[in-house]
């Protein structure tokens, strides 16, 4: 592969893209009228496989399988963690406010330090314990919430998808990938075998409307696909704690679109300990950033 010639300007606007794209997740989930999460995640993740074969035809100029087969059976595990972690975070959003949903996704990187702490054995400095700290005390308050509220399983899905995106993130550093493509791949694979397993045994039918099949179909092919080929080309530009403060634009905006559309208002816990997570992370990308 050829040496990229590194452009941050060029960086960031690709990753803020990224993350706008990603941040409509929870506003397309609200819109859907009577799919259910099976039917939902069975033709998001159909359609994402699509898009994912074409892309890479067109991108790698017809060599699908040397491009597959350059992830080897890395991309399979990681790809197997990515397809739990989007199953979880259909949940997530169906079960609690998209609010809650993003915050929770937002602890991914912490439990990413840690789980790479235990299998790869990596050095976690006294500072990222403190953030995984806060971040953990964020986490208590929305769980607290939860409780209140009813949405106990829905944060439980959030934090499980944020368990999965981890596991994931992890493997992606074990094999020093930076191409992410053939990987997500793998995952919307797996994650339309889990869905339609689980139509047939729970005896749902294939047959959505079409508005409901529409929304699915745009989270796929733009929400997610787009989305995802538009980061890879931007991560490529910048370091790990930079992709981590911009990404953070698709937990502010999504959250933001459901208000603006449906009046979707989280509660006040969710905000309390959604900015305790934000602050955490924020002052462990800025720290990471003065280390440069």
């Amino acid at each position: 592969m050829e040496p990229i010639e590194v452009n941050r300007k060029k960086g960031v606007a690709l990753v803020l893209t990224a993350g706008i794209f990603w941040s409509f997740a929870g506003l397309a989930v609200r819109l859907i009228e009577h799919a259910v999460e099976w039917q939902i995640l069975f033709y998001r993740s159909t359609t994402l496989v699509g898009f994912l074969c074409c892309y890479i035809l067109v991108a790698r100029r017809g060599k699908f399988i040397a491009s597959i087969q350059d992830g080897g059976t890395l991309a399979i595990k990681a790809g197997f963690w990515l397809s739990l972690a989007f199953v979880a975070w259909i949940y997530a959003l169906t079960n609690t406010t998209v609010a809650n949903a993003l915050f929770m996704l937002s602890t991914a990187p912490f439990l990413a330090a840690i789980i790479g702490r235990l299998i790869l054995k990596e050095v976690v400095l006294p500072s990222t314990w403190f953030f995984v700290a806060l971040t953990t005390a964020g986490v208590g308050v929305m769980v607290v919430e939860g409780l209140q509220l009813g949405t106990l399983f829905g944060t439980a899905m959030g934090l499980c998808a944020a368990i999965g995106f981890a596991l994931f993130a992890v493997q992606l550093r074990q094999g020093r990938q930076t191409d992410l493509v053939p990987f997500v791949l793998w995952a919307g694979f797996f994650a339309s075998l889990w869905a339609g397993a689980m139509i047939l045994l729970t005896s749902e039918s294939f047959g959505i409307s079409m508005r409901d099949w529409l929304l699915c179909a745009s989270m796929g092919v733009f929400q997610v696909g787009v989305g995802l080929v538009i980061f890879s080309h931007g991560s490529r530009h910048l370091s790990a704690a930079e992709i981590t403060l911009l990404s953070m634009t698709e937990i502010v905006l999504g959250p933001l679109w459901v208000w603006l559309v449906i009046k979707e208002m989280p509660g006040f816990l969710t905000l309390i300990g959604g900015g305790i997570v934000m602050s955490a992370i924020a002052g462990q990308a800025i720290r990471t950033l003065r280390q440069i």
